[in-house]
Order: structure tokens, then sequence, then C-alpha cells
């Protein structure tokens, strides 16, 4: 039997191909996810490992304790102690450090590089030497004075920097300026994995990172034959136990790596979703070309069954051509996978994300993924049709056409499909009442859409009929040809549908994340500018960073502003949970937010007076007039609050509304602003306003201007990842698509070689076969688009109700041009798929075609 399954494979290779291609793109986007993941996280390591190089320990200051003063920790890491830990055995060497961030504008003003945790900065702390190791000069000088700044390499190309630029940038606060005198390299990995590094001298950054004569952290060096563990227990003798500790450099770097590595693992997921669907799409491809050589084969099964081969065998045989199918495919796929790898840093640096360089790394996780997945896939989805090649009879030799189904078997069918399409509908129409994106709500969403595919792919066969009958009286316009490429199509059901299954899955999976993207992005357009009257917003990148005041009255003064109403953000704390409240001028904010008041009036709020939004008014039970006990920002007080209006929500104003001097009082930033909200004069919104706007506070590389446009396509921006995935899920959809309806009408011109040839003998032209067999394909993939439309739009409606719940502004809304792209791109697959088939069967002789048995 292993020689019969190694003498079908090379037999019918060309078949298996299309099955081969399939398990191959999968199998290259799991390896190529896995070698890139691995590879970098190597680079990571090693660039952590490389930066870290001769420290054997630091220490740093312990986190005060609370109600304690914020300098008690770092306080202690002053030049006394440096000089004590330079006294202690084994040490070679100090070398203090004052860390902290610094955000930076570009040279054209626009801020660069804003990313959390990637903005760094630093000392610039000369060794006997004259230099300090870590920031090695390439261009001019290290920093020497308060107004002087070093910048690394790739910042200063980002930003399109020179020796003598002055450089705008903020720490925490007000923006700062300072002349550009040298350009530093660096191998922090959260600097080359796309961030930025500003050095400045030594008091200034003690001054802005520490206090004035203290330090972040203080690095030790090793004497020779001294290990880091064993420096690092002595060094910790010597540090006060509750404001300083001592860890190894090896430890630091170790951590700097998974941090790096967590700010870019997202960049693994995208492929692997990619894999998944491939493979999922693909699975169907399988079963088709396998079920369709069972049924081609049935007679030679029966021969095999006849002369004494047992089912058990006859079925081992099958999966034996998978298992050798599947390891072509898995090898494959290996290699593609290693020129996915080697391309993906590529990609991902030309979206502005700069990764560590560092050699391929193929682990053995990698090997195994491979060989898993094409392998394990491939023979489970065989399994199914090798069940079927051990149920035929050797009787069936006699026989020379194939039997159809059993109505038995068409019963078992129907019922089984609709009792699957009763119960996933059934689960999916249930979640209208929820209104609530949960966990359990969204595990309970995605079975009913897996049982609604089922359903469909279980009905399909008998969908088939009608519904091909249906389109088909648009292919008999066609002529002859147009019907016969339907009654083609209708011949078999059951592989009518197979074909079609690809298409159905695919056109589902695109469907339904298109419309459920759309609705989303409308519902982020919408949420974006309600509750907003300003024309322009000036909004904090961090949330630990606060607005100038005085920035207020200048964007008040700016040309072309009528008027501009400061925001405080803080927090309230109530029995219930932690909601956000918003300190407001009651004067100004009428101006700036649609407030729209179900009782009392904003003009009202004044010390221990606040408004609140419905919904929390509805949760707490309480009204204009009602008392509220809630805690306010950093106050330690349960304080008795005096409900003065009830307002329809407001994402602008958020869950409550409070006077600005008492919420700025009490927040965890006392005297800041978050927010300012600018109404110009007649709505007018230009480049020059903003410009000015700009200007007004500074050009603070941490503050954004947006006008309400901007604020629009932000909150729409939010939706980028999901239609990357519903762009690929389309671009595989279609490949393996293609796959399988030119391999399905491959078999069936093999298989209607004879049929052919008679209708070339009575007359048919060449032009007349082509054209029945692309309007056949044409048939097939309408069929296999129609079912995947309304299961996706039924599934996104569906599951519409759990994302109302979460976004009060969802409504379901049909991306019409994208739903007509995926209708035409499908169809086009259906007249691309047949192109080989159809030029094949047209290069038939009719008389050679007539004589063969």
């Amino acid at each position: 039997m292993l020689r019969t399954a190694l003498r079908n494979v090379l037999a019918h290779k060309a078949r298996q191909a299309m099955t081969v291609l399939a398990v191959c793109l999968g199998v290259a986007f799991v390896c190529g996810t896995l070698f890139f993941a691995d590879s970098t996280a190597a680079a990571h390591r090693a660039a952590a490992s490389k930066n870290f190089a001769g420290i054997a320990v630091t220490v740093t200051a312990k986190e005060p304790p609370p109600g304690a003063p914020v300098d008690q920790g770092s306080g202690v890491l002053d030049d006394a102690l440096t000089r004590k830990l330079a006294d202690v055995p084994g040490v070679s060497s100090v070398r203090p450090s004052a860390e902290g961030s610094a955000t930076m504008n570009a040279a054209d003003g626009t801020p660069l590089r804003v990313r959390p945790g990637a903005n760094l900065a630093a000392a610039y702390v000369p060794a006997e030497d004259g230099e300090d190791s870590r920031f090695p000069l390439a261009e001019g000088r290290a920093p020497v004075r308060g107004d002087e700044l070093a910048v690394d390499s790739g910042t200063a190309a980002a930003g399109r920097f020179a020796i003598g630029d002055m450089v705008t940038l903020a720490t925490d606060g007000p923006v700062i300026t300072k002349r550009l005198v040298g350009i530093v390299t660096t191998e922090d990995t959260r600097v080359t994995a796309g961030g930025t590094l500003a050095v400045f001298d030594k008091a200034t950054a003690q001054k802005l990172f520490a206090t004035p004569g203290h330090y972040t952290g203080i690095d030790l060096s090793a004497a020779p034959g001294t290990t880091p563990s064993e420096l690092a227990r002595r060094v910790t003798g010597v540090l006060p136990a509750d404001r300083a500790e001592a860890t190894t450099g090896a430890a630091q770097a170790a951590r700097q790596a998974v941090l790096v590595d967590t700010l870019t693992r997202g960049y693994e997921k995208l492929p692997l979703v990619f894999a998944a669907t491939s493979l999922f799409i693909g699975s169907f491809l399988i079963v088709n070309t396998f079920t369709m050589l069972v049924a081609r084969r049935t007679r030679e099964i029966a021969l095999l069954r006849a002369i004494g081969a047992t089912r058990r065998q006859v079925s081992r045989s099958f999966l034996l051509e998978a298992l050798l199918v599947g390891l072509v495919a898995s090898a494959a796929g290996f290699l593609l996978g290693l020129g996915i790898a080697h391309v993906l840093p590529g990609v991902l640096s030309a979206g502005g994300t700069t990764l560590p360089r560092g050699p391929l790394v193929i682990g053995p996780r990698s090997v195994v993924a491979a060989l898993g997945v094409g392998v394990g896939v491939t023979v489970l989805a065989a399994w199914f049709p090798s069940r079927r090649a051990a149920k035929v009879a050797p009787v069936e030799a006699l026989r020379t056409v194939e039997q159809p189904p059993s109505a038995t078997r068409s019963r078992v069918r129907v019922a089984t499909g609709l009792g699957l399409l009763v119960l996933g509908s059934g689960r999916l129409v249930s979640l209208q009442g929820a209104k609530d994106a949960s966990e359990e709500n969204l595990q309970s969403a995605l079975l009913g859409c897996a049982l609604l595919v089922t359903a469909l792919l279980v009905l399909a066969p008998v969908l088939a009929v009608p519904v091909i009958r249906l389109t088909g009286r648009l292919t008999a316009r066609f002529g002859i040809t147009g019907r016969l490429a339907r009654d083609n199509a209708l011949r078999d059901p059951r592989r009518t549908a197979a074909t079609a299954a690809t298409l159905l899955i695919s056109t589902a999976l695109v469907s339904g994340l298109a419309v459920i993207g759309h609705s989303t992005g409308q519902a982020l357009d919408r949420r974006a500018a309600a509750g907003l009257g300003a024309d322009y917003v000036i909004s904090t990148r961090s949330t630990m960073t606060g607005i100038d005041p005085a920035a207020v009255r200048r964007a008040a003064d700016t040309a072309g502003v009528r008027t501009a109403s400061a925001v405080t953000d803080s927090t309230l704390f109530t029995a219930g949970g932690v909601r956000e409240i918003s300190g407001v001028d009651p004067g100004t904010v009428g101006a700036v937010m649609k407030l729209d008041f179900v009782s009392g009036s904003v003009k009202d709020l004044g010390p221990g007076r606040i408004a609140v939004s419905s919904s929390l008014a509805r949760e707490y039970g309480v009204t204009a007039g009602s008392r509220l006990g809630a805690r306010m920002g950093r106050s330690q007080a349960l304080r008795q609050y005096t409900v003065v209006g009830v307002y329809q929500d407001n994402p602008v104003a958020r869950d409550a509304l409070g006077v600005a001097a008492e919420v700025a009082r009490n927040s965890f930033m006392p005297g800041s602003v978050q927010r300012i909200l600018v109404r110009t004069d007649g709505g007018a919104v230009s480049e020059a306003l903003e410009e000015r706007l700009r200007t007004a506070v500074g050009n603070n590389p941490l503050l954004r201007v947006q006008d309400r446009e901007r604020l629009v396509d932000e909150a729409a921006g939010t939706m980028a990842d999901l239609l990357g995935v519903m762009r690929g899920m389309l671009a595989i959809g279609a490949v393996i698509g293609a796959l399988g309806i030119a391999n399905t009408l491959a078999m069936s011109v093999a298989e209607r070689t004879r049929e052919i040839g008679a209708l070339r003998a009575i007359g048919m032209d060449r032009a007349g076969v082509r054209r029945m067999i692309r309007l056949e394909s044409l048939t097939v993939a309408a069929f296999g688009t129609l079912l995947g439309l309304a299961g996706g739009l039924f599934g996104a409606w569906a599951v519409g109700a759990l994302a109302n719940g979460a976004l009060e502004q969802y409504s379901y809304a049909l991306p019409w041009g994208t739903l007509l792209l995926v209708c035409l791109l499908s169809l086009a697959i259906g007249v691309a798929a047949a192109a080989v088939p159809a030029r094949r069967a047209a290069a038939l002789r009719p008389l050679e075609a007539v004589a063969e048995s």
C-alpha cells in the first residue's frame, strides 16, 4: 500500500500541486513569523547585553513609601555614595548616571518619534579619559553646558538635525531649547527599536531627572576575579536597605530586552492571523481535492478491495498520500518562510519601526511547527475522504458511472444542516438583548458564527440547486454554452458546494469584518465629534504631563480665537468604582462643549457642587439636588458633593463636571491643565491658525493641536489593524479560492473528456468550449460568494449588538463599496481560475476525446 500511495501521488502530482501550494502558504506564514520572532528576540538580547557590557552591578533608588517625600529614594544616590561604592572590595570603576525621558521636535517643528518608554534622555558622564563609553561620539563634541545637547545618529537623521541647530524638546512640562553640539551612537535597544536619545551634561540631567547633585543610578564594574553576583552582595551590604538596591548588569540587560520585545511583539500577531486564515481556508481545498480523487478512483479502489485490500489498508493508503503531500508542502513552506523572515524587518522598517540587526535564528520550534502544521492539517483534512474511500465496495468496479448519494444520506445532511443553522442563528439572535461586550458574550458570538458557517457548509449541496438555477438565468443568456455551464454545475451539487467552500469562508470572513469595521469606524467618528463645540483641541500626549496654565491665556489671546477654555481631568472615586471628572470654567464651557442638561445647569457649578452624566445618575439613582459621596483625585477625604445637574452622556465632558479650581487642586498634577478647548471666530480652521496655536503653547512636542477633522481621523485610525487583517484575509481567500476552482475544473475536464469531444464533434468550436468552462467557473464562484455574503452580513449584524453595548454610537452600516469590490473580485477569481482548464478543454481533439475509454 505504501508503493500504491507513492505511485498515486506521482500519478496525480499536477492535481496535488494546488493542495501543496495552499498548505505551503499557511506553513510559510507560521515559519516566517517564528523565524522573525526568534531572530528579533536574539538581536534584542545581544544588543542589550552589548549595551550593558562591562557593567557588573547597577545601584538604583527604591520607590519611596506612600506619604514619603518624592526625593527620598533618589536623594541617597549622590557623590558621597559614589565614593563609598568605589571603596567596596571588587569594584574597579564607578559611573553615575541621570536618566529620564525627553520628547523632541524635528527641524520642521513636528514631534519626533513620540513613543511611550522609548524617548530616552541621559547625562554624559565622562570617565578618566574624558569620554563616556556608553555614548561614543560620531560627530561634534559632548555637551558641557546647560544650553547644549547631543543626540544619537538615528534621531539626528530622523529629525534632520545638524551640528549647531537649535533643538526644541520637553521633559515633563514647558519646552526648552538647546543647541546641538554632538551626535553619538548607542546600542540601547529602546533607541535602536525606533526611539530617540537626548544627551545632556551631568548637571542639567541631574536637575531635570533627579535633584541637583544626585543621580538616578550608579553603574559599577567588577575587578578581575569578582563575579557580578558576589559584587552585588557586597554592594548591598553598604546600601541603605530601605532606600536603594543593587541589580546585576545581566539582570538589567534581560529586563531591557523583555521591555523592547514587548514593544515589538505586536508585529508577530498579524502574520499568524494570516497563517491561521490560510490553513483554515486551505483545509477545505484539501478535503475537496481528496474527495474528488476518491470519486475519480472509485473503480481503482474497488479493484484493490476485490483483490484483498482491507478497508483499513485503503484508508491508510489515502492518509499516506496526504502525509507525503504534507511533507512536500511543509518543506516548501519552510523555505518560503525563510524568505518572509528575511523580508519582514525591511517591511516594518519602511513603516517607521527600526529593529536591531542580527543573524537569522532557526529554532527547533520553527521546524516542529512546519512539520506539525503542514502535515497535521493535510492529514486531518484528508481523514474524512479516506473514510469514504474505505467504504467503497468491490462491486463498484463493475459500475461505469458514479452512484448518486442515497436519499437517506441527503435527508441526514438536511436535518444536520438545519439543526446547526437553528442553533447558530438562535445563539446569535439571543445576543441582541445583551448589549454587553463581556468575554462570555464574545465567546457565545464566536460559537454562534462558527455554527452558522458550519451549517452553510453542510447545507451548501442542498442550496446549490435553487441558487444555481436562479443565477443560471443570467448565464443562459449566453446561449447553449451558458445552459451547459449551468447544467454542469448542477450535475454534482456536492462537488459544486465543496469547490465553492473556500470562497464561502473567505467571503463570509471578509464581508463580516468589513461591516463591523465600517460600522465601528463611523461610530468612532461620531463619538470623536459628539459633544464637542470647539474647533480645536489642545491635549497632552502623556497622562503624566500637564499643560502650563499660562498657555491657556496665550491661546485665548491668539488672533482668530474667540474662546479658549481649560479643562482639568481628574479621578472621582465613588462607592461603586472609579470615574472621570472634568474641571471646567462654568462661564466658558458652554461655548466649547455641547452640553444637553436633562435637569439643572452648568452655571450652578461651584466648590462642593458637581454635575453628572445620565449614566452615572442612573447607576447611583441621583438627580439634581441629590448628594453623592465621593473622593476626588489625590484627596484622602470622602466628601458629600451636591449634584447640581444631570446632562446627557458626553465623551468630551466625561462622567462628571466640577469647577476647574477645585478639580485642579485635588488632581494628581496640581495646578496643571490636561486639555484646552478652542472656539474660533466663525468656526474658521486653517493651517495658519493651527500654527499660531502651536506657537502659543510653545511648540511643545508633548502637546497635540487637533481640529475636529483630525480628531475624527485619529479615532478612525484605530480600525487600521482590523482593515489590514480584512485585506489580508481577502487576498488569502482569493488565492486559495482560485486554486480550488482551478483544481476542480481541471479534474472535471479530465472526467468529461469524451463529453467535450462529443460537443466538438457535433459543431461546438473551441471558443464555445472555453466559454462553457468559464461560465461554469463563474457560476460556482457566484454561488460561494452569495452564501458567504449572506452568512457574513448576518453574523456582523448579530455581533454588532455587543459593539453597541461597548460603543453607544454604534449602528449597523453596510460598506457598499467594499462589498461590491468583494463580489467583483470573487467573480473575477472564477473567471481567472478557469483560464487553464478552459484552454485544456478547448485543445482536446474531437476524435481522440470520443475514442478515450
